[in-house]
């Protein structure tokens, strides 16, 4: 295995190292390694030279913050900043070896584990499988009350640092290895306030949804583990809906446990696992019939019956109180998905009867779901601008479609943007009054090359029929709203017939929420019925979008990891 160190340009532009352990001849397969916090990727080599993997490259970075890599040491802007890293070193790794992200193996350790699994969650990667070696779904923090009074710590004086308890001869019996960790100038003890935080929330929202994730899984855990808890991986284990899935609890291991003592074990049993990952087919099984049962349709059967008394008495309050908010008002009467709803809400000024009214308004714009509503906007407004400047780059027509505009604003205000690039756009709603809010914007920015007509976005005849040809199409909030797959399929293959070959699709997607049993229980939809939602994991609309004729190309997420927007590329000549 040649040996060789490179950087990277991520996302944000931040550079960052890498090793590479490269076969000869040049490997189709790869193994993807993501260390623990307060280390690097050369601690990785023993590993390495024990899987003997003769046809498979491995790879492993220096996280940013840590290693080689720049940063302040354990600091990032956040979590989700990593994650993204995580799906940006995955994607030039492809690129770059010619390797499919479909034949990669992904081994992480500690909080690369929950990095990794997270990025798992949010991307829906197609990897052959994931090993997690002791994921700190729980860092056990030991201080009471730590978690509240480190965000009360952050919110009083802002950023600031942790240092870790954690001594080498915590992590490992091995005292050379201990002598080694202690010795290493590149490992630090230090963390951030935000990232501890951001790793109790998102292990939090692992843990509550590890059955959207299906990738053949091996968790190895360690049963004398003082950094972090045994009990929440097996929680994690028991819910997740992977068909392949494994957990080895280590007897006499400590947290640390690819340097432990008898760390033979780990490594035949994690190459054992590669190994059989990589002989056969993906073992990840299809979610296009995920309406019809599995995960997401148990929870939307249960969102539909009975629930908790208690939303009865918050959904009265929203009925009676709740009206003098302007926002709240609006969501029931014309329903709380609704486009004009949503124009409301990425308007985000607070207005109401009476100075409660305000304040219930402030409060209903300031939601976790309406931040991730009003980011996901963001998202859509930046993949869309950057796909009109490569199209324009390259020569080719700027042909917007919006099957489902609702009141138009992120493309009207995006072709306002780019005023240097001629495009044309149609924008299609079924709902008059989104079409008429969607004309007095496109009247009040002066555009010209804006057509706003009534359409079904289930219309696939409609669809086709569209001259001349969208080069860009776009779909955003509106399959979120429909649980039964088929209309979804339907829509899609309108779109593909649609689209050039070669043209794109934005996608929106709706992978989690903390509020949806909120929602279901106490706000209506567009149709004055209880606004019930059935989740699909990313993982499910990628494939749904891939059947359609599409290859899923990149995607945004919020940090909260509620909503997603895709860009996929229409496949043909």
């Amino acid at each position: 295995m040649n040996l060789t160190e490179h950087t990277m340009v991520s996302w944000d532009g931040t550079e960052l190292f890498y090793r590479a352990w490269s076969p000869a001849p040049a490997a189709r397969k790869a193994l993807v390694l993501f260390h623990r916090g307060h280390e690097h990727s050369g601690r990785w080599q023993e590993l390495v030279d024990a899987l003997n993997l003769t046809d498979v490259a491995v790879f492993a970075w220096d996280a940013r913050g840590h290693g080689r890599s720049p940063g302040e040491r354990g600091s990032a802007p956040n979590l989700a900043a990593v994650i993204k890293d995580t799906d940006a070193f995955v994607r030039h790794i492809s690129e770059q070896r010619g390797i499919r992200v479909a034949d990669m193996v992904v081994l992480a350790h500690s909080v690369g584990a929950v990095t990794a699994t997270a990025w798992v969650h949010d991307y829906a990667p197609p990897i052959r499988a994931l090993i997690l070696g002791t994921p700190a779904f729980r860092v056990k923090l030991y201080v009471p009350l730590a978690v509240p009074a480190l965000r009360l710590k952050q919110k009083l004086f802002g950023p600031g640092f942790v240092k870790s308890y954690v001594k080498a001869k915590m992590l490992t019996h091995d005292p050379a290895e201990a002598a080694s960790y202690e010795a290493d100038s590149l490992i630090f003890r230090q963390i951030a306030v935000n990232i501890l935080l951001d790793l109790h929330d998102t292990s939090t929202r692992l843990l509550d949804d590890a059955g959207a994730i299906h990738v053949p899984t091996l968790i190895l855990s360690a049963d004398t583990d003082w950094v972090v808890s045994l009990s929440a991986q097996r929680q994690f284990f028991d819910r997740l809906s992977s068909p392949v899935k494994r957990m080895t609890v280590l007897a006499g291991f400590n947290h640390a446990i690819f340097h432990e003592k008898d760390r033979k074990i780990v490594f035949e049993t994690c190459r054992e696992f590669i190994v059989e990952r990589f002989a056969g087919p993906s073992a990840t099984p299809t979610l296009l019939d995920a309406d019809q049962h599995g995960y997401t349709k148990m929870e939307y059967d249960r969102l539909r019956g009975p629930g908790n008394p208690m939303f009865a008495v918050t959904r009265g309050f929203m009925k009676t109180v709740g009206p003098l908010s302007d926002g709240v008002r609006l969501g029931w009467r014309t329903g709380f998905d609704s486009g004009v709803t949503l124009d409301y809400v990425y308007e985000n000024r607070t207005r109401g009867r009476t100075s409660l009214g305000k304040l219930i308004d402030h409060n209903f714009l300031n939601s976790l779901g309406w931040r991730g509503i009003r980011q996901r906007r963001v998202h859509l407004e930046k993949l869309l601008g950057e796909l009109m400047e490569e199209a324009h780059a390259a020569g080719r027509p700027v042909r917007l479609l919006d099957i489902a505009c609702g009141g138009g604003r992120y493309v009207l205000e995006t072709l306002h943007r780019l005023t240097n690039i001629p495009a044309t756009a149609t924008l299609r709603d079924y709902k008059q009054e989104n079409l008429e809010v969607a004309t007095r914007l496109a009247d009040e920015l002066k555009l010209t090359g804006a057509t706003i007509a009534h359409g079904d976005a289930f219309d696939r005849a409609s669809l086709a029929g569209l001259k001349p040809r969208p080069t860009i199409g776009i779909v955003s909030g509106l399959y979120e709203l429909f649980p039964e797959n088929a209309p979804v399929r339907t829509s899609l293959a309108g779109l593909a017939d649609a689209i050039e070959p070669g043209g794109h699709l934005i996608y929106t997607n709706q992978p989690w929420h903390p509020q949806v049993e909120f929602i279901a229980r106490v706000l209506v939809n567009r149709e004055g019925q209880p606004w019930i939602m059935r989740r699909r994991t990313q993982a499910e609309m990628d494939e749904l979008v891939g059947a359609a004729g599409f290859e899923k190309m990149r995607e945004e997420i919020d940090e909260w990891g509620i909503f997603s927007v895709s860009v996929a590329r229409r496949i043909g000549t």
